[in-house]
């Protein structure tokens, strides 16, 4: 897929603000559509990357169903995208699984203890077929960054195939792996072999397998022909096993930016800082946790030109800082900063530390206009503290 260039005036989005391009959406969606049916595979949306439920009638023109993490994301796939959700979390409550079982087709769950100790509520559950699935880990992982490998050694994610043996417990229908983030097809080739090396004498005794999330491909420089080429040689071999793939990131990469507003510039020792009314540590926190440089529109990587600033957040934390980018030019109090790509993951992580409002956010649509979908205010920050 080649990236279609933002059409955005951005000069019409009220700051901060993140906001969603239809156009580019659609082209993600029609994508994803396309590897679905032309692999005859199941793709289903991770809210854990994206859930502005404002634009769902738009993802339901595609795609049908979702894949949630915890109560609340379940509930959101029964309320708001109509269907039951395909959910799997670390850990389950009491109190909370009732509820889950009622907005969810598929439960998956991450040991054989905490499996077997809803074993027989999912046994009495009546209202409708739950099937039951187990995460394994194939110890195995192309990701390089530590905080997003589920495979490190002593990850506490997904059961060890020594743990297993030959037989799976009663009940267990389907078998779920995630191993993969912003990941090409040729990784997922090689995870699919270490699966297939400690996995494949199961196959027989269920009906589905995820493939979990981080298939990036609507990543320009992905090979969806190979990804394709690859569900269907996986299918001949195991026709009888459903597969399913539940990407979050693809569903909106490079579809939407972040916009805000240089409110100073201060200088310490030679570095000069434009201060902005958004927050890395409260709005963008993976460029602190994992961590990494986003692009910002018309900036680019610090080379040997006069305009180097370093972009700082409107927190009290000290840390609240990322840079140095390179402009053409000085810049100034009251002009935008877009930062690229900020959709996916960003938006659902952000928090009210130090009371600092939410950038509000919006979708710029087909025939080019603005459309605010939700804005923040003192009682969003008062209703989470009591």
């Amino acid at each position: 897929m080649k990236n279609i260039l933002p059409t955005i005036d951005y000069n019409k989005i009220p700051s901060p603000c993140f906001v969603l391009d239809e156009r580019r959406l659609r082209a993600n969606l029609s994508l994803i559509k396309k590897v679905k049916e032309e692999a005859g595979v199941e793709i289903i949306m991770a809210f854990k990357a994206f859930a502005m439920f404002p634009v769902f009638p738009i993802i339901k023109e595609y795609i049908s169903k979702t894949t949630a993490s915890s109560l609340s994301e379940a509930m959101l796939a029964k309320n708001e995208m109509g269907s039951l959700a395909h959910t799997y979390a670390p850990i389950y409550t009491e109190n909370e699984f009732d509820a889950i079982l009622d907005c969810s087709s598929h439960v998956t769950f991450n040991s054989l203890s905490i499996y077997n100790r809803y074993q027989d509520k999912i046994q009495s559950y009546k209202a409708h077929h739950i099937s039951c699935g187990l995460r394994v880990n194939p110890e195995y992982s192309e990701v390089e960054t530590d905080l997003y490998n589920p495979c490190a050694p002593g990850s506490r994610l997904g059961v060890t195939a020594d743990l297993l043996g030959d037989k799976l417990p009663e009940g267990i229908e389907g078998l779920h792996f995630h191993t993969l983030c912003e990941s090409l097809s040729f990784d997922l080739e090689k995870t699919l072999s270490a699966v297939e090396t400690k996995f494949s004498h199961l196959f027989s005794q269920i009906k589905w397998i995820n493939f979990g999330g981080g298939h990036l491909m609507t990543r320009s420089d992905y090979d969806v022909n190979h990804l394709i080429a690859l569900l269907k040689s996986f299918r001949s071999r195991y026709p009888h096993l459903e597969v399913i793939l539940e990407p979050g990131a693809a569903f909106v990469w490079q579809t939407g930016e972040l916009v805000a507003t240089i409110e100073d510039i201060v200088e310490n020792h030679g570095v000069k800082t434009a201060m902005l009314n958004v927050s890395f540590a409260c709005h963008m926190p993976d460029c602190l946790e994992m961590p990494y440089k986003p692009m910002i529109l018309r900036a680019k990587d610090v080379t040997d030109g006069e305009f180097v600033y370093r972009m700082g957040g409107n927190s009290c934390l000290s840390g609240d800082y990322c840079g140095e980018w390179e402009f053409d030019h000085s810049l100034k109090v009251g002009e935008r900063i877009v930062f690229l790509d900020m959709i996916h993951y960003t938006m659902v992580k952000t928090t009210m530390f130090n009371g600092v409002s939410h950038p509000s956010f919006g979708l710029w649509t087909l025939d080019n206009q603005f459309k605010l979908l939700k804005t923040f205010s003192y009682e969003d920050y008062k209703s989470r503290m009591g």
